[in-house]
């Protein structure tokens, strides 16, 4: 288990910290959302810009590293300047959450190295601005808690409402389904057939379908073909499938991406769909090697990965692995309702990219905060200088989305005035044309308390308590509730927005108190 790591700030020269942050970014009144602005945060040597040359010079990649815990000197015996800045790549998975739930609802404990805490906030419908075209609108919301000087701060990225099936670029899917001897359990291969039967008939007729399957060697069962008048023989062969033996998964993946490059059509989005419990046990079961055989499909062709992950027993951390360095998420359904929504649902509404390599830079104001912590994205995060270098590999979003990044921020006793600007960099989908946009916080926004706060708000730092809860920290979040103060805020939250997912959630934490963790 990762042990969370804070970065603390020195005070340094308000005027030009101050003077940074005011002539960028947009406002934020504290109750509704930011209004997102064009460019990113320009400032000073003293508070300097996303991306400006930095005093830091021990090589660290995360960014938001324990500098007075750990600082390395130069050359001359200096100590590197303290960094204020957090980059990350941009994540829009959700299979953490997924797993734990299926894993709770047994009566079994999670894993604590399953537990990535972005993926639990990244599970529920925010309440951000959309922007009209491609691209990010930017949120920067918080609200002060329980433990004197901390606050919880919330960025939230949003693309684009998903618009109509027919305003979608044609789609070329390639479908890769483990039929190994393990995919026999219910919940695993019948459910993946009755989905992805329900989601051919809603595929669009220019649209095209791949099949490919695997177990101790993978198979091509039908190429790139579009659908039009063949939709009987897509839903034949998926109703064919049957569980065999072992599970090459490195084979699967492989043949593909082949098969995806074979089909490739131009002016559609090509994008490779894994459906497994990811429990490889034959071939290839290194995901860095599996992806490294299919890098010019990744690099050259654009194609992405969809990972859907089944099963009671499933393989988090390669399937994981592989969306993350494969361009692409990862979701995990344990019922015929969650496979019927992301197959019949989601997964056609989403097809489309609206950016490619998409990070996030949050620069923090040293006058105003003295420490911070980015909550989960541990396996996501970037180095600082390699924000605006475009060949460094972010995250794929599509239309419909939200992200949203959770932070616990400890503020200068008294502190007024800015405290974080937040920038989203971008590579149009098509053009590869890079854009960014940007919003920031004053300290003066923070709501008093988090019960203050947005329902959305809430629903998140509820959200974030819970992860860390279940992977249980050395250093836990600000004024963290138990799991019983958590059960009943989940309830109130659930019952106040109506929403069903917040009252899973509100079921979860209740089977997490019943196990006593």
């Amino acid at each position: 288990m990762k042990a969370h790591r804070t970065q603390r700030i020195p005070r340094l020269f308000a005027t030009a910290a101050a003077t940074a942050l005011l002539l960028t970014g947009c406002g934020a009144d504290g109750s509704d959302a930011d209004r997102a602005s064009d460019g990113a945060a320009r400032g000073s040597e003293a508070f300097p810009a996303p991306n400006a040359p930095r005093g830091d010079t021990d090589g660290n990649t995360d960014g938001n590293t324990d500098r007075d815990a750990d600082k390395e000197a130069d050359e001359d015996g200096r100590t590197a300047a303290p960094d204020h800045l957090s980059t990350f790549a941009l994540d829009v998975d959700t299979a953490s959450y997924g797993y734990t739930r299926r894993t709770l609802t047994e009566g079994r404990r999670p894993d604590p190295s399953t537990i990535r805490p972005e993926e639990f906030v990244n599970s529920f419908r925010q309440d951000y601005e959309r922007p009209d075209g491609n691209g990010f609108s930017v949120t920067v919301d918080g609200a002060r808690t329980g433990d004197d000087d901390w606050s919880l701060v919330r960025v939230g990225l949003a693309t684009r409402t998903a618009g109509q099936q027919g305003e979608r670029p044609p789609a070329a899917l390639t479908f890769v389904i483990d039929v190994s001897g393990s995919m026999a359990e219910p919940g695993r291969l019948d459910l993946a057939r009755s989905a992805l039967g329900t989601m051919t008939d809603r595929l669009r007729d220019d649209d095209s379908v791949a099949l490919v399957t695997f177990s101790g060697e993978a198979e091509t069962v039908f190429p790139m073909t579009r659908l039009g008048d063949h939709r009987d023989r897509v839903h034949q062969a998926i109703s064919g499938l049957e569980p065999t033996d072992s599970t090459n998964l490195g084979a699967g993946v492989e043949t593909g991406y082949a098969t995806a490059v074979e089909g490739l059509r131009e002016g559609a989005t090509n994008r490779v769909v894994l459906v497994s419990d990811a429990l490889a046990n034959t071939g290839d079961t290194d995901a860095d090697s599996i992806l490294e055989r299919i890098s010019t499909a990744r690099r050259e062709h654009g194609i992405t990965l969809f990972g859907v992950g089944v099963g009671s027993d499933y393989g988090d951390a390669l399937m994981e692995r592989l969306a993350d360095k494969g361009d692409g998420h990862t979701t995990y359904v344990s019922t015929e309702d969650e496979a019927r929504e992301v197959f019949s649902t989601d997964l056609p509404q989403n097809i489309d990219l609206t950016a490619r390599d998409a990070k996030a830079q949050v620069a923090f104001d040293p006058e105003t905060v003295a420490e911070f912590r980015l909550i989960g994205y541990d396996d996501r995060r970037v180095a600082d200088d390699d924000f605006r270098d475009d060949r460094v590999d972010g995250g794929e979003v599509g239309p419909g989305h939200t992200v949203t990044a959770l932070y616990a921020v400890r503020t200068e006793p008294g502190a007024d005035g800015p405290l974080a600007t937040a920038t989203v960099r971008w590579l149009d989908p098509d053009t590869r044309t890079p854009h960014e946009n940007s919003g920031r916080l004053e300290t003066g926004a923070l709501h008093d308390r988090l019960t203050a706060a947005s329902v959305r708000f809430q629903v998140t730092t509820t959200a974030a308590y819970f992860a860390d809860a279940l992977r249980r920290p050395e250093s836990p979040l600000p004024d963290a509730p138990s799991l019983g103060e958590l059960r009943e805020t989940a309830e109130r939250l659930a019952n106040k927005t109506e929403d069903k997912d917040v009252r899973g959630l509100a079921d979860a934490i209740d089977d997490a108190s019943r196990l006593d963790l």
